[in-house]
């Protein structure tokens, strides 16, 4: 699929990091940009922003866990511009778990769930059944993680069970679009190959109500800041992707009609390897990260 101008691309999570300069980088080839997101004033901050520099934008508070959201966002959409060229599943959250899976307050779990497995079928069933009627071409870039999507952080066991299975959507979505023989594509992201800086570590600015905490935290919520000095204190290299390389990532991938969204990294090639290796050799998964910074 080649972008071209005058199409259109719906982007969730896109008031912030790697969700905004993704929109950015499809209005700068000419596409007309849906931001979805579920904080208000970020959105009409990003959504001003892109059209001062020229962009045809429209920009929708969308809580992408809740269903009727996602479908009132796709109704929106093609109402106003009666198709959609490329969606970008991309909202997600950190889950702010603490401590062993068997200590996690439940809601840690539902919460993240909500966002980044159903956020993710949700984009889909609102979405694609109408991209394929169109007879257009498209796609669809679901986010994932290294973490997770390749092999999981012990200390991040909740989003990253959430991404793998994002992997694993994605997969099947392709699967099905084939045998539909759609002019429709699908990709899965790995943001990256280094750390990024976006709002997924203050994540819990906008937890919902009914996925509060069932008891309190035990510690402070950490920001990238302290994440990073601590990492630096442990002796730890600390490297950052920038968000627009990413988006770049994304553009160019669409355009080559690449399934894997994988940035090159000998640290996640040599993961991948060892983990194919561990299960075709029944071996203890010995690629897992220590508990860094537990």
């Amino acid at each position: 699929m080649r972008l071209r101008a005058g199409q259109v691309a719906v982007v969730t999570g896109a008031a912030s990091g790697i969700g905004l300069a993704m929109a950015r980088r499809f209005a700068a080839d000419g596409l007309k940009v849906v931001l979805a997101d579920i904080e208000e004033s970020a959105l009409e901050k990003a959504a001003s922003g892109l059209r001062q520099d020229g962009a045809d934008v429209h920009a929708r508070v969308v809580d992408v866990g809740e269903r009727a959201d996602v479908v009132a966002l796709a109704e929106d959409v093609y109402g106003r511009y009666g198709a959609v060229h490329v969606l970008c599943n991309n909202a997600g959250v950190g889950s702010g778990a603490e401590g062993r899976m068997w200590e996690h307050d439940p809601n840690d779990w539902k919460w993240a769930f909500a966002v980044n497995v159903w956020g993710v079928f949700h984009g889909i069933q609102a979405f694609v059944p109408r991209m394929i009627a169109g007879g257009e071409p498209g796609h669809v870039v679901n986010t994932s993680s290294g973490d997770g999507g390749i092999a999981p952080l012990p200390t991040a066991s909740v989003y990253a069970v959430t991404k793998a299975a994002v992997v694993t959507m994605t997969e099947s979505l392709y699967a099905h679009l084939k045998a539909e023989q759609s002019r429709v594509g699908a990709s899965v992201l790995f943001p990256g190959p280094h750390m990024l800086r976006t709002g997924l570590w203050e994540s819990h600015r906008n937890r919902p109500s009914r996925y509060a905490k069932q008891r309190p935290r035990r510690t402070p919520y950490r920001g990238l800041d302290q994440w990073e000095a601590a990492m630096r204190e442990a002796g730890r290299e600390v490297r950052f992707t920038p968000v627009e390389e990413v988006a770049d990532l994304v553009a160019d991938g669409i355009g080559a009609d690449r399934f894997w969204l994988l940035p090159e990294s000998e640290h996640s090639d040599r993961q991948i390897r060892a983990r194919s290796q561990s299960m075709l050799d029944r071996a203890d998964p010995s690629y897992l990260e220590p508990f860094i910074l537990d």
